[in-house]
């Protein structure tokens, strides 16, 4: 084979398709062409190299052929490079797209535990089914608030943060069943209302919200998110819509699972606070404003910038956050 002639009857095929190969953005129809350009090239590749074993034209033809074929398989990203995507569009779409199942497992919280408060405070047999009066007595007056300081701050801080990330995990994880995230709830609502009822019998229901509001306003929020992104994802498999069960629960179990990452950062942020604010001696208005104010940090994260990023395209799937986060960031 003539390498000269060879090369001279088919450069401007080779140098149209490095000018592609190195193009930023591609229409359509120089999507197509790339590829074409590419299968030609191949063959030309394997041609030359039968006829005329290595050879520079070749090698040049080959590193043409490996530009192009990235283009349209796609070339890994650095890790610290989809970070900042991550936290600006991804994950707060996920959040976004979990918003009023959240709301609707607050709800679904409040009444139950409240109805539960109610029911131990005015029933003298519900109460005595969880111990002695003493029993009760110390729990109201000692236990409740000595829990908060036991233990080391860091340490606490620890112990609480890996115990509601696993259960906001779980309900993510689990909530396919359709079984698990209403047992969780209900579960946590009745000890929350047990809790009140035994605080209210010993007049301290007072302590009971002191206690709980520094820290449980984020905490049991990101676990209502949780229990709304697991509802979800078993809902995508109830009714899938116009796609097939398995492509809903692929599509929607991809983007909710991101859901878990953010709570695990927002059960640290509420770790540290039960951790390092709760047992402090500080004015209570202070403990509680630091608790208001990291739950409203949270909420802005989820319906501003959640809303934003849902209007820039982002769904919260894994697959697509890319492209929806260069236009968020751009716009």
């Amino acid at each position: 084979m003539d390498l000269d002639a060879y090369a001279a009857a088919h450069g401007h095929e080779w140098t149209e398709l490095e000018a592609l190969a190195r193009r930023r953005r591609l229409t359509g129809p120089e999507a197509d062409e790339l590829i074409r350009l590419y299968q030609s090239g191949a063959a030309e590749l394997s041609a030359l190299q039968t006829a005329a074993g290595p050879s520079v034209v070749a090698d040049r033809l080959s590193l043409t052929l490996s530009r192009a074929r990235l283009r349209f398989t796609g070339a890994g990203r650095n890790l610290a490079s989809q970070v900042p995507a991550f936290f600006v569009a991804q994950l707060p779409a996920a959040l976004w797209r979990v918003r009023w199942a959240s709301i609707a497992v607050l709800l679904v919280t409040v009444v139950v535990a409240t109805s539960f408060a109610v029911w131990a405070a005015g029933s003298p047999a519900v109460l005595a089914s969880f111990g002695s009066e003493e029993f009760r007595r110390q729990f109201a007056t000692e236990d409740f608030v000595d829990y908060y300081s036991e233990s080391a701050p860091s340490s606490f801080t620890g112990q609480v943060w890996t115990n509601n990330a696993f259960i906001a995990a779980q309900c993510v994880a689990f909530g396919i069943t359709g079984v698990w995230v209403p047992y969780v709830v209900l579960s946590n609502a009745m000890n929350v209302g047990i809790s009140a009822g035994l605080m209210a019998e010993q007049g301290r229901l007072e302590y009971f919200f002191l206690y709980i509001l520094p820290h449980g306003q984020l905490e049991l929020y990101s676990i209502f998110v949780a229990g709304g992104a697991g509802l979800m994802i078993f809902w995508s498999w109830v009714a899938p819509g116009a796609r097939t069960r398995g492509q809903a629960l692929a599509q929607d179990g991809r983007a909710l699972i991101t859901v878990a990452v953010g709570l695990m950062l927002a059960l640290l942020v509420s770790g540290v606070i039960e951790g390092f604010v709760t047992r402090q001696d500080w004015p209570w208005p202070i403990k509680i404003g630091i608790g208001t104010v990291a739950l409203a940090g949270f909420l802005a994260y989820q319906w501003v910038l959640g809303g934003r990023a849902h209007r820039a395209g982002q769904t919260g799937d894994l697959d697509e956050f890319e492209a929806g986060a260069t236009e968020l960031v751009a716009g």
